[in-house]
């Protein structure tokens, strides 16, 4: 199966990868963390893209906070999907984040999930990989209903508290 490289900004966005590379370990996936920096490790950061494919990565998760340029330089040295995650940090709340990884001019695309969004990003790659893996597809299709399961089960927790 191919892996997924997580890439974070830094080390403050590690609880955001966390959620990521536990999802993707939940369903049987592969996943390596990296912390490289669009600002100040490009060179290292355009390797990882480059040569991704080669080391036998089929997608590519990059969360960062501010200007969030992570995502975009890897989408840009690289034909694998790239699934952005902008990540809550200054002073507005993640929404320059959330902006900068969103606005992808034409022909450099990069999948874009909510602020903190590391269980849809891992989520994504999987139902990715899932197009041409039927146990992983089954694998995804368990978690749907183990979550509707749950959601259910709390409805009836709160009606019977409450009705």
């Amino acid at each position: 199966m191919k892996k997924v490289a997580i890439v974070i900004g830094s080390d403050s966005d590690m609880p955001v990868a966390e959620k990521a590379y536990n999802t993707l370990k939940e369903l049987d996936i592969p996943a390596t963390v990296h912390i490289l920096s669009a600002h100040r490790t490009p060179g290292e950061a355009r390797e990882l893209a480059v040569n991704a494919r080669a080391n036998g990565y089929g997608a590519i998760i990059a969360a960062a906070g501010m200007a969030a340029h992570l995502a975009g330089a890897i989408a840009a040295n690289t034909t694998l999907p790239v699934i952005g995650i902008p990540v809550k940090s200054g002073d507005l709340g993640g929404m320059d984040a959330l902006l900068s990884t969103v606005m992808m001019p034409s022909g450099i695309p990069v999948a874009t999930v909510a602020i903190g969004g590391g269980v849809n990003a891992a989520l994504l790659c999987a139902q990715i990989f899932a197009v041409t893996d039927k146990t992983l597809e089954e694998k995804l299709a368990q978690k749907r209903a183990d979550n509707t399961k749950a959601v259910l089960e709390k409805n009836k927790a709160a009606a019977e508290r409450f009705n």
